[in-house]
């Protein structure tokens, strides 16, 4: 990485702050960083200021690359300028919904697919986040036996829905504790004390299903090139600050045991298997949060199902399932020599 780039960090929320950090932390070549949102600002993140302009097609002239922060089924900032933007030469890197599953736009992680960024038009989408953490610990063991069948329940963190969410569980341990009540306004039900089998809108294609459990299971197929994988999950809000976690009951088609996943595992770049529950020791959220890893325990046999294994999953949704994945697409097209 001999050259410096021209970044731009499209949003200054969760997400986009945490893409600010990671480039600093990684030490990613850019000579210089620009931060678009929609009003202009001075921001302090991790100790550095930086003047915040509003996006604009104009605002992109002359950038190598552009992460867009896009939040968990926020849409916005991509769909006006993502386009225009690779137009104009810049190496979009999108952590929204709008464009994941468009024929036109690779979905990477790129510990698990990085070739499919040859196919780029200038334009990379980062998958969702509870699929991120999911696919780096399949990927692996797809690689030794090949997948037959995914069954994903998850757990996930207020943070994914966005600093509001945040605020709100807060107010409701508060209330909670207290013993008060207050009407909730980012989710439909109080999230305090409680879990929310509903992540999304309900989708159309997929009736009964809400649309973060389809994302899970069309991401899943395309970053695998498997369109016809049979993959089902059921997404719930939990009340953690931050840190997805989830429960994979996977079918292969060859045998596989769990000491060999265990291997696998611990050898795939980007994961550490925490497995020994015996003594108490398994992935948990409060743990992974501000870690960049995707942690792998609870690896065992499903004995109701021939070549079956069953694996608990945990990662930093806002970091390895955002901020710290587009960051890695922009380093290995660095590295492949795309931009």
């Amino acid at each position: 990485m001999s050259k410096n780039y021209t970044v731009a960090v499209v949003g200054v929320g969760l997400v986009g702050k945490e893409m600010l950090k990671v480039l600093h932390q990684r030490a990613f070549p850019a000579g210089e960083i620009r931060v678009l949102a929609t009003r202009a600002r001075t921001e302090t993140i991790d100790g550095h200021d930086y003047a915040v302009v509003p996006a604009s097609d104009e605002a992109f002239d002359r950038v190598d690359i552009a992460l867009f922060a896009g939040t968990e089924g926020a849409r916005g900032a991509s769909q006006q300028f993502g386009w225009s933007a690779a137009e104009r030469g810049v190496f979009v890197i999108d952590n929204g919904n709008d464009f994941r599953m468009d024929p036109r736009v690779p979905l990477v992680v790129p510990e698990v697919n990085p070739d499919a960024m040859l196919n780029h038009r200038g334009f990379i989408a980062n998958p969702n986040c509870s699929t991120i953490q999911m696919v780096m610990a399949l990927a692996p063991l797809h690689r030794e036996a090949g997948m037959k069948r995914v069954v994903a329940a998850t757990y996930q963190a207020v943070s994914g829905t966005g600093r509001a969410a945040v605020a709100e569980l807060r107010k409701g341990i508060r209330s909670g504790t207290d013993g008060g009540q207050f009407a909730p306004e980012v989710y439909p039900h109080p999230i305090a004390f409680n879990v929310l089998p509903h992540i999304g809108a309900l989708s159309e294609e997929f009736p009964g299903y809400y649309s973060e459990e389809v994302k899970m299971m069309l991401e899943t197929r395309k970053i695998f090139g498997l369109p016809d994988l049979p993959v089902t999950a059921t997404c719930v809000r939990v009340p953690v600050f931050n840190g997805h976690s989830e429960a994979l009951n996977v079918e292969f088609e060859r045998p596989i045991s769990a000491e060999r996943a265990r291997e696998l595992l611990a050898a795939a770049p980007g994961v550490e298997v925490l497995d020994d529950p015996a003594a108490a020791k398994y992935p948990l959220p409060a743990e992974a949060s501000g870690r960049d890893p995707v942690y792998v325990g609870r690896v065992r046999e499903d004995k109701s199902a021939p070549h079956g294994l069953d694996l608990w999953v945990v990662s930093d949704n806002i970091r390895k399932g955002a901020a710290l994945n587009a960051v890695q697409i922009a380093e290995k097209a660095v590295e492949m020599g795309l931009i």
